[in-house]
């Protein structure tokens, strides 16, 4: 069996590069030549389809999500869809995609949508905002990963000089869970299976417990509650896997912070000895060979 590994062109670290080799690894172990290949190389050409693709499956490991659809318009299997990924990508849509379904999650507003070349004339929606949701408040650009682009403000003229950065970029605004400030827990997900837990902290006055902004992590046994939140966010969405970051409320209950598509799991690894790409690749075997 043969596949392709989709990753960024543009995108060269050795935080990137060792996940990629570890999949690649992962899928020899298990009889199959995964074949690492950049969205730069396999442009879109509509409406001639590609024929320098030999390929059973697409592992895609990018946010290009126009490419995704495309092969998968193309007839490939692609893990995880186009679809998925994309509503993961922008925080606003997964919490949009959840609202109806009965999960936990913080009091969200979305901004309204300006253009890059007018921004915002008025910050009216600010002040209702502030109202609604109070201060300390979270502020995320809505497209963003490790921590990044999440802010804590703390009054009304931080609130407004933070937005008025971001200029045009979509962003959200949240309610601010004290009860799990500098701590939360990564779940990674593969299928219908909670597969390692992890929890993590900081100890530097950071709100946020990424380990990217300096946080800490200890092994983590996840409950049946976290679990079925977890797994329900991505039955929702329609994710194959992902890693999944769950608050603490007041009485220690599970609220959902963000659902990643294609979850950063060398920490995890690190963490708990799980590596996340051989159960990847054995799901997708099981979805191919039944």
């Amino acid at each position: 069996m043969n596949g392709i590994l989709v990753v960024n062109e543009f995108l060269h670290s050795n935080k990137f590069n060792e996940i990629h080799a570890w999949l690649v690894t992962a899928a020899k172990k298990q009889g199959i030549e995964l074949q690492v290949r950049t969205n730069a190389e396999l442009l879109i050409d509509i409406p001639i389809g590609r024929k320098d693709i030999n390929a059973d499956f697409i592992l895609f490991w990018d946010k290009d999500v126009k490419l995704a659809y495309y092969l998968e318009q193309l007839g490939y299997p692609v893990f995880n869809s186009s679809k998925a990924i994309g509503i993961c990508d922008d925080k606003a849509l997964t919490h949009l995609t959840l609202m109806n379904a009965g999960i936990p999650m913080p009091r969200t507003r979305i901004a309204p949508m300006t253009f890059d070349n007018i921004g915002y004339t008025n910050y009216d929606f600010l002040m209702e905002t502030a109202k609604s949701l109070g201060f300390p408040m979270v502020v995320k650009e809505s497209f963003g990963s490790f921590g990044q682009q999440v802010y804590l403000v703390s009054d009304y003229g931080e609130l407004a000089r933070r937005v008025s950065q971001c200029g045009a970029k979509p962003v959200i605004f949240q309610e601010f869970i004290r009860s799990s400030e500098g701590r939360d827990v990564r779940l990674q997900v593969v299928g219908d299976r909670v597969i390692a837990g992890m929890y993590r902290y900081s100890e530097n006055g950071d709100f946020r417990a990424n380990v990217t902004n300096g946080g800490r992590m200890k092994q983590y046994e996840p409950t049946p509650e976290q679990c079925g939140l977890a797994l329900q966010c991505c039955r929702e969405i329609g994710l194959d896997f992902a890693g999944v970051d769950l608050l603490f409320g007041g009485k220690e209950e599970p609220i959902l912070c963000e659902v990643n598509s294609n979850a950063h799991f060398k920490n995890i690894f690190d963490c708990t000895g799980v590596n996340a790409a051989d159960a990847i690749i054995s799901y997708i075997l099981m979805r191919l060979i039944p």
